[in-house]
């Protein structure tokens, strides 16, 4: 895993809606970015869910939400329709901004082998660098749990 204090690696992906997202878009601000299995699963509902539904508090605090997934843009663009998600999906079909972020390899379900993308989070800071890391998350009130991390601006000044 990445640790606090390190340099959020860049990304350059698209999003769900076919555009071109870079981690150096928000710089100056905060940046939730969580790393999901796949779309439209019971879990990953309830996360991408849960971050949608805290936007504004997010906003508040000055930081925007991405989630990242190797998903196609496609499977993306439906699963952002069905849930009405308004922050970023990214598209990271081959695992390489995963990868980065220590967040993509060897997982095994039902008794079968293959490389998936792991539930881990970063919180990164406005200058870029790591400021929490949130390894193996539980989706059910991970949002939270991220919230609770974060002042509103008007606390922190």
């Amino acid at each position: 895993m990445l640790d606090v204090g390190d340099e959020a690696p860049e990304f350059e992906l698209l999003n769900h809606r076919g555009e071109t997202v870079r981690r150096a878009d928000f710089e100056g601000k905060r940046l939730v970015v969580y790393f999901y299995p796949r779309a439209n699963t019971e879990g990953c509902t309830t996360e991408a869910c849960e971050f949608n539904d805290a936007l504004s508090q997010f906003a508040d605090r000055d930081a925007a939400v991405v989630g990242i997934s190797d998903d196609p843009v496609d499977d993306l663009a439906d699963f952002a329709a069905d849930y009405d998600l308004e922050f970023d999906l990214l598209s990271d079909e081959f695992g390489e901004v995963a990868t980065l972020y220590d967040s993509y390899g060897e997982k095994q379900m039902f008794g079968n082998t293959f490389d998936g993308v792991f539930r881990n989070t970063y919180l990164v800071g406005p200058d870029g660098r790591i400021e929490a890391v949130y390894e193996g998350v539980s989706p059910d009130g991970h949002a939270d749990e991220v919230l609770a991390d974060l002042e509103p601006v008007d606390a922190a000044h």
